[in-house]
Parts: structure tokens; sequence; C-alpha cells
């Protein structure tokens, strides 16, 4: 990992239909984890599901993060959908 990027996972149907799962982004002063959905989604097909009618989950460093949550150099985002019970 590089000390002025980000590490961006994505996991379960998220890593399936977006084949990939792993990123690497340059990070950015005021970067936040909405901010980096809404720009992943902004790249149009499948990628638009980030923003779209299913929620998608974020943790930042392992930890729940919400759309708000701050993200630096060396951090790790991890996108995936919300478990669901049953």
């Amino acid at each position: 990992m590089h000390s002025d990027t980000i590490t961006v996972r994505f996991f379960a149907r998220l890593r399936e239909e977006l084949e990939t799962e792993t990123l690497e982004m340059p990070a950015r002063p005021e970067l936040t984890a909405g901010d980096l959905l809404e720009e992943l989604a902004g790249r149009g097909g499948a990628w638009s599901q980030l923003n779209g009618e299913q929620p998608v989950m974020v943790a930042v460093n392992q930890a729940i993060a919400k759309p708000s949550t701050g993200i630096k150099a060396g951090d790790e985002v991890a996108f995936f959908p919300p478990v669901t019970g049953g």
C-alpha cells in the first residue's frame, strides 16, 4: 500500500458484478466514504448500482462507517451489500 493512496475492496455480489476485488485510489483532502461511493458510481454501467436502490454498506479500516466518515491516505475502505437475516 502506498502512503498517498487508499485501498478500496469489494465483497460478495459487488465483487462479482463489478468484476474487481481491489482498487487503489488516490487519497484527497476532505474525502468521505460517501464521496468515494458517488465517484465510483459515476463510472456508470455496473458501477452505478453503488448509488442505486439497494443500499451499500461501507467500512473504513474494518469498522462500519457512515457516508460522512472521512478517508485519509493509507486507509482501507470496503463496500459490501447489507447483511440480511432469514
